[in-house]
């Protein structure tokens, strides 16, 4: 990485001028390049922790070019940074501003350390990049370090890669000695009965007394709109920009099982979108209301409330609302860049909490998919499965932990 991220003098720093009398503030850090996963996570950890305590904030940093088509709640807000994105050949590339990834790290970097410095978070969460993207979020660390008493938590997601792949990525990040050198915990939103996502990794034992495994992030389950028409089933591929295979397997199957039932609800995601989108809807018009399709639903909770039963990709978002709603699902993991999905979807496979149509196995024809989704009646519902108790548990761990963390703040503060 060629980027010299440009370090702002101490003298540029703000402070808070009585932090005896403001209520906590929670800083949410997400590098977002692709997808939907980091915001979704980010936005519910946000809604959880300003729920439980009535006089903090939360601020997110976010990469995510849909940012602003989430509502946010009562004292969450989102900063969003300028958006890159990855080409094929593995490099990136500023989405819009026509500048070059190396200006466009710079930028991103003096944004979110000018941030930090006028927001004065009582609590950093980054989300699993401990560096960020190409090291936009070390001057932050180094600054919050030194000049404020900020508890620094580096989040990480069930599972991260194949351990060998991880440990080769986290040498060349140098991602090893910085969350050693500045992150007071680790949290892994998730239980260790599923998966070690930091397996491959030579933590040391300091580093793992500092591990705390929350359980998965439970997804709302409050006040939700009317369910479409029912029955049905969902047909999620997430944010959709990796979801036209799974897109095209299940149209596949409508199209080939004329008597495949119940009919289908499907969500294509905001990054399901151009020629490829547009043959898409041109077939689910041929199948006359056996399949219906949305673009991009800021609600899903609903959709999946009212769902039968549920056809996925292995994000790790959609495998928590899987469990929140406790639905029987078909997970269709992808296998490339990353084998996160299936290694998701095979152990909870393992663990009775879902079905997954792996294509070495099972073959990712219209066929197999038919009988995925036949199957999906007669399918354990994941609150069966004996590895299901505390699963979902991650939220309420979460803010309890931040509570705790707080204490130590508030009350040197109030000094």
């Amino acid at each position: 990485m060629t980027s010299k991220i440009l370090q702002s003098p101490t003298h540029c720093r703000k402070t808070d001028p009585n932090p005896a009398t403001r209520g906590p503030r929670i800083m949410l850090y997400s590098h977002d390049t692709f997808g939907l996963g980091h915001l979704r996570r980010s936005r519910a950890l946000a809604a959880a922790i300003t729920s439980a305590s009535s006089g903090a904030s939360a601020l997110i940093l976010t990469g995510s070019p849909v940012a602003g088509r989430f509502a946010f709640p009562s004292r969450v807000d989102h900063l969003r940074l300028p958006g890159v994105i990855k080409r094929a050949d593995g490099s990136y590339a500023s989405r819009t501003m026509g500048m070059d990834i190396d200006e466009t790290t710079d930028l991103r970097a003096n944004l979110i350390l000018s941030s930090a410095q006028s927001y004065a978070p009582d609590v950093l969460i980054v989300d699993k990049e401990p560096n960020g993207f190409r090291g936009e979020l070390m001057p932050t660390l180094a600054h919050l370090k030194e000049h404020h008493e900020t508890k620094l938590i580096l989040g990480l997601r069930d599972v991260l890669d194949e351990p060998e792949v991880l440990a080769a990525e986290w040498e060349r990040k140098d991602a090893l000695r910085t969350t050693e050198t500045f992150y007071d915990e680790i949290w892994v939103y998730g239980t260790r009965s599923v998966y070690d996502p930091t397996q491959g990794l030579k933590l040391s034992a300091s580093a793992q007394n500092r591990m705390h495994w929350t359980g998965y992030l439970r997804r709302d389950l409050g006040e939700i709109d009317p369910p479409p028409e029912q029955p049905y089933i969902l047909i999620t591929p997430g944010g959709g920009g990796d979801g036209a295979a799974m897109v095209d397997l299940v149209l596949s199957a409508y199209e080939q099982s004329s008597d495949l039932e119940p009919r289908a609800v499907l969500v294509y995601g905001p990054f399901l979108s151009g020629e490829t989108r547009e043959e898409f809807e041109r077939r689910v018009a041929a199948l006359n209301g056996r399949v219906t399709a949305v673009g991009f639903e800021s609600k899903i909770e609903t959709l999946f409330a009212g769902a039968q039963g549920v056809v996925c990709m292995g994000g790790y978002n959609t495998f928590c609302e899987v469990l929140s709603f406790d639905k029987p699902a078909v997970i269709v993991p992808r296998t490339t860049p990353r084998l996160e999905q299936w290694i998701r979807a095979s152990r909870a496979e393992e663990l009775g909490l879902i079905a997954m149509l792996d294509e070495q196995r099972d073959g990712l024809t219209p066929a197999s998919m038919v009988r995925a989704i036949k199957a999906l009646a007669q399918q354990k519902l994941p609150s069966a499965a004996a590895q299901s108790e505390g699963l979902l548990d991650g939220l309420d761990y979460v803010t309890a932990r931040v509570a705790a963390l707080l204490q130590g703040t508030v009350s040197k503060a109030a000094k």
